[in-house]
């Protein structure tokens, strides 16, 4: 790689080197080129970035993670449905143009340049950098320290050229300071998992004003479930493999990390599941497919540590935000129906090293290893696969737990089978465990306990106390006195209910004999998807009401004896749908006094959304819809007082943030990132 003039100073930016091939390396069939350029370059462009007649087959996620054995596949089978005919070329030819192919895709991943440019502003500072992005109106610059900045066009008087250079490797900076309230610098916003916002600019009383400030589609996703991150002014999106960094303000991409999906990867994480990203500093943390923790520079994406949390070859994954605590970045594990031993762990922030982790399924001779009778211990599950939640008062992490295995059939792990379907109160620096709650014991429905759990400091039937809050898959609404873990409430939030009667005093459902999982099949309520999933709620303190997004379904449970056998899920039987069955997504708002629900918004369309809430402190709450639209309603009588036809899946939570002193909203649909914004003016 070329070096930056020696202007720089050298303390300030790092530079790559760039590897000579090896003298070894087999040279390219030039027979390769030839096709391609007779055969494939009239559609595809001679650089296989596109042409008049085909698509981008050499720069986008999905070519980035071909194999020349994967791109021979379509040359000879082509694209069904997708407008591209098999290729008639001779089979000697075909691997020869494969391998060319993929030798133009490295050649783009190897050799990316950015113009560098000196600008001079009204006040005579001089700002040197590499351009990122720019429009009309702006430009985006890596300036000489490393930090992105933004340049208003009519504030630069003049802009030198200084020719093309590689992106430098930038040094970490040891400083970490702490974000601005005008920032979403977590999954839920807040740290406590409360996904509510001191903002008041969007009101009830301007809200029917809010318009689309900007949309942006993520290249190549369909699905996106993560909850965007913004921190000064740069918006940061997760999705399978991938972050794209964003001008908040216009939705401009700045860059776009990416790496290949892992051939090989089973259940959720093999399904292209990414719920988002976490930043500490200059670093930003994601999890990967085959279960890695990633730490890229927030300025550039660059990878500057990676560490194996397990290996996704005996079935694990990862799917979630992770979560940073002081100077750890905490994770769980995806793998929770496919026979993992569950964990949750911390890493530093700094190196990747692991600090500590805690299993959630007891080895044999550990304490909890009682409550597992029979052999499904080996493969217990209990996967930890959402983000946590921090309570930097009482200085604790709450971490919940999934399921156990198998899912549907209990003969092999008789008793309660810790520590799955629990809420686990840990110490951050050591990963001790403080207490547990067990929502579900001898979970036979596949209800996890991977719902966010909110740390609210409030006042409970007349006296102030640190409150834990959660709606709970198996349809109880709970609330705990988190510093001692003590059951405050347990109430139902659904009207179907039908497993069990209550919750006891000890914090023990009271089963209804028979609603268990059988060869013939048992209707159980809620469904297997649960009376609410990992969509987030939040909590208003000023309305002393919790926002859920229910669900008012049923599943006919089906037992079998399959065992667990490696590459394949570990259900231990099935579930189908009610066939009569409608509807039933349900946003509640429930009162934390008794549980009561208060107000309830149907959720009415064709859709099956999985997207959360948020909570302004204005008075407002946002969800998207079943219809696809994305609505505002009143916080204290669930009034619609806004919605957007975006005709969008909802699969994301939203979350508002302000920039330059106006405030956005905005929210994942689809493959696309929605932001709104009040006019200006």
């Amino acid at each position: 790689m070329r070096h930056l003039t020696p202007r720089l100073p050298p303390a300030a930016w790092l530079l790559v080197l760039a590897c000579a091939s090896s003298a070894s390396a087999q040279a390219p069939d030039p027979r390769g080129a030839q096709v391609f350029a007779d055969r494939c370059a009239p559609c595809h462009g001679a650089d296989g970035r596109g042409g008049e007649r085909g698509p981008d087959i050499v720069s986008t996620p999905t070519a980035l993670r071909r194999a020349p054995a994967d791109i021979a596949r379509v040359i000879r089978e082509g694209v069904p449905g997708g407008g591209m005919p098999p290729v008639a070329l001779a089979p000697a030819d075909v691997p020869l143009v494969a391998s060319h192919v993929r030798g133009l895709v490295d050649a783009g991943r190897r050799r990316p340049t950015w113009p560098r440019v000196r600008a001079t502003t009204r006040e005579g500072a001089s700002v040197e950098g590499l351009v990122l992005a720019e429009a009309a109106d702006d430009l985006h610059l890596l300036t000489m320290d490393g930090r992105l900045r933004r340049l208003r066009r009519r504030d630069v008087t003049t802009l030198e050229a200084l020719g093309r250079v590689e992106m430098p490797v930038l040094a970490p900076r040891s400083v970490v300071s702490p974000p601005s309230p005008d920032d979403w610098a977590t999954y839920n916003g807040d740290p406590g998992g409360n996904r509510h916002s001191p903002h008041r600019q969007i009101a009830p009383d301007n809200v029917a004003r809010l318009q689309s400030a900007w949309t942006f589609a993520v290249p190549g996703i369909r699905a996106l479930r993560a909850t965007p991150l913004v921190v000064d002014g740069v918006m940061y999106v997760g999705a399978p493999n991938e972050v794209v960094a964003l001008d908040a303000r216009t939705g401009r991409s700045l860059w776009h990390y990416r790496r290949p999906r892992t051939p090989g990867v089973i259940g959720d994480a093999g399904a292209a599941v990414n719920r988002g990203v976490a930043l500490a500093g200059d670093r930003l943390f994601m999890v990967t497919d085959d279960a890695r923790l990633v730490a890229l520079h927030r300025a550039t994406g660059q990878v500057l540590w990676e560490v194996v949390m397990a290996d996704f070859r005996a079935h694990y994954g990862a799917t979630s935000a992770p979560l940073v605590v002081g100077d750890l970045v905490v994770s769980g594990i995806s793998g929770g129906d496919e026979g993992v031993r569950g964990f949750v762990a911390a890493y530093d922030v700094a190196t990747g090293a692991r600090r500590w982790q805690f299993w959630t399924v007891p080895a044999p001779g550990e304490p909890g290893a009682e409550t597992w009778k029979g052999r499904a211990i080996d493969h217990g599950c209990a996967a930890t696969w959402l983000t946590g939640s921090y309570d930097a008062r009482l200085d604790t992490l709450y971490w919940t737990a999934g399921n156990p295995c198998p899912d549907y059939n209990g003969d092999e792990r008789e008793g309660d089978n810790l520590w799955s379907n629990a809420v686990l109160a840990l110490d951050p620096q050591t990963g001790v465990r403080r207490w547990h709650f067990q929502f579900t014991p001898h979970d036979l429905n596949d209800w996890d306990a991977v719902q966010t759990v909110v740390v609210a400091d409030t006042t409970f039937r007349g006296q102030s106390r640190p409150l834990l809050l959660q709606a709970n898959r198996n349809g109880f609404f709970y609330v705990f006195d988190r510093s001692s873990g003590a059951l405050l409430l347990a109430e139902p939030f659904i009207r179907g209910l039908n497993w069990a009667t209550g919750v006891g005093p000890d914090g023990r459902p009271r089963r209804v004999p028979g609603m268990v999982p059988t060869v013939g099949g048992t209707t159980v309520c809620p469904s297997v998807e649960g009376a609410t999933n990992w969509m987030s709620p939040a909590f208003n303190p000023d309305t002393g009401l919790f926002y859920v997004q229910a669900l008012e379904r049923c599943s006919v449970f089906l037992k079998s004896s399959r065992w667990f056998e490696a590459g394949e899920s570990f259900y231990g039987g099935s579930t189908t749908r009610v066939p009569s069955e409608v509807g039933g997504k349900v946003l509640r708002a429930l009162d934390i006094q008794t549980g009561r629900i208060v107000w309830e918004l149907p959720q009415i369309g064709a859709g099956d959304t999985w997207g959360g809430v948020l909570s302004t402190a204005s008075g407002l709450v946002f969800v998207g819809e079943d219809d696809g639209a994305f609505t505002a309603v009143e916080a204290r009588t669930g009034r619609r007082l806004w919605r957007y036809a975006a005709n969008a899946p909802w699969r994301g939570s939203p979350m508002t943030y302000v920039v330059d002193g106006r405030q956005y909203v905005a929210v994942a649909g689809g493959g696309v990132v929605y932001a709104f914004a009040l006019p200006e003016g």
